[in-house]
């Protein structure tokens, strides 16, 4: 069965997860209703969801950004302008990239900040993918034992969630662009050190240097029609006074 990144559902409406986290805020998503939004909104989202590079992306902010409406209007700018992301809390919110796979997004981001930072999440991803379908009902058993227990997700009136201001939007975008430079120099320091690896497999794929050679500074020859022309003016400033003109080096 597919599996599609940056869908879910908040209660019983279908989202499309724009910031897994807002920054300082990490108990809040920003995400967009797709059967609230008009279809040419809609198709050109779930295009984006659907191609290569949203499927790639850690967030699908980027994504979007880059894209653009059928009118030539940037997707995220427009959505955000329209007034069509929303605020909502990441407990409230099931990640289902398919049919029979369900987690809470609080969770899926524990485990993703944890794999970001070198943790034994990687595991915890894949047991979650070998139990897909089993995780609502392991749940429900639980609630059955444990009727004070509250659900795990509450569907929550959608006049609950909170506009999104454009502090919210800024602070995701730095966020996710940190991310991305730290991204870049991980990828430089891995670069480097791929290119050492290979110079030292074989030296001789290794550019050479070229030595530049100083320009030696040339002496300047004493202008010898100059020197004449001085000789001349003198003899002849020599005989239209009389008097003898002094002998030239």
């Amino acid at each position: 069965m597919a599996f599609v990144k940056h869908i879910g559902k908040h209660g019983d409406r279908k989202v499309a997860i724009i910031f897994r986290q807002v920054p300082d805020e990490e108990h809040m998503a920003l995400v967009t209703y797709t059967e609230s939004l008009p279809k040419h909104f809609h198709d050109a989202i779930i295009q984006v969801i659907e191609s290569a590079p949203g499927q790639e992306a850690t967030s699908l902010s980027d994504p979007l950004h880059r894209n653009l409406l059928p009118d030539g209007r940037p997707i995220l700018e427009t959505l955000h302008r329209e007034g069509m992301i929303k605020k909502v809390q990441t407990n409230q919110i099931v990640v289902t990239p398919n049919a029979s796979s369900h987690v809470r997004l609080d969770e899926l981001n524990e485990i993703m900040n944890d794999m970001e930072s070198g943790g034994e999440a990687v595991e915890k991803m894949a047991r979650l993918d070998e139990e897909a379908g089993l995780q609502t009902k392991k749940r429900d058993r639980t609630a059955e034992n444990t009727p004070s227990r509250a659900p795990v997700v509450e569907p929550v009136q959608a006049d609950e969630t909170t506009a999104l201001s454009d502090e919210d939007i800024a602070k995701a975008q730095l966020d996710q662009a940190k991310a991305m430079e730290a991204q870049a120099a991980q990828l430089l320091a891995e670069s480097k050190n791929l290119t050492k690896e290979a110079y030292k497999l074989d030296p001789s794929l290794k550019p050479k240097r070229t030595v530049r050679k100083k320009a030696t500074a040339k002496k300047k020859a004493a202008p010898k029609k100059a020197t004449a022309k001085r000789a001349t003016a003198k003899k002849a400033t020599a005989e239209s006074t009389g008097t003898e003109a002094p002998a030239t080096e």
